[in-house]
């Protein structure tokens, strides 16, 4: 099983950035199985195609604009992810939209697709995150965690795995 965990924003936008930073804290705090691949994805697009490519499960985090409240925590999956996004739904739409669109005439699109997104406040130019964003990567972390146990992947904590 091939899963790889997908962090996309630009650090220097605000809460643009969270989707790194649920990646981060990921990565700071919990040990995965070495067929789960933790990636910064920055604000590249077609770069991460190969990447991407026959994943068993893809795992996208990132701000998206929903409607929702800002810190709101969005989880949607396969069919339920707008993949030749009809509404915007990420500030990085076109960059994301071209690569699922390329994966799947290349036959290479992922068994399993989760996005989950946090709603952002604020997308001014800045290296912080609003605090009400802020808030969200716990639950938005606890999504990603849900979403790695449905594929069979149980990540331990740091601390309780190097005890």
């Amino acid at each position: 099983m091939r899963i790889l965990v997908l962090g996309i924003g630009n650090l220097l936008l605000g809460d643009e950035a969270v989707g790194v930073r649920i990646v981060e804290a990921l990565e700071q705090r919990y040990t995965l199985p070495c067929h789960v691949e933790v990636l910064d994805g920055g604000t590249s697009g077609m770069e991460l195609m190969d990447v991407m490519a026959g994943r068993d499960h893809l795992i996208v985090t990132d701000a998206v604009l929903t409607g929702a409240a800002p810190g709101s925590v969005a989880v949607l999956r396969d069919d339920e992810i707008p993949a030749f996004f009809s509404r915007k739904v990420s500030p990085h739409q076109l960059g994301l939209c071209d690569v699922l669109m390329a994966l799947k005439l290349t036959e290479e699109f992922p068994r399993r697709l989760t996005l989950v997104g946090v709603v952002p406040s604020s997308l001014e130019p800045g290296i912080r995150l609003t605090p009400v964003v802020s808030q969200a990567i716990e639950p938005a972390l606890a999504q990603v965690l849900a979403a790695l146990r449905e594929s069979g992947v149980d990540a331990m904590l740091k601390e309780v795995a190097d005890a």
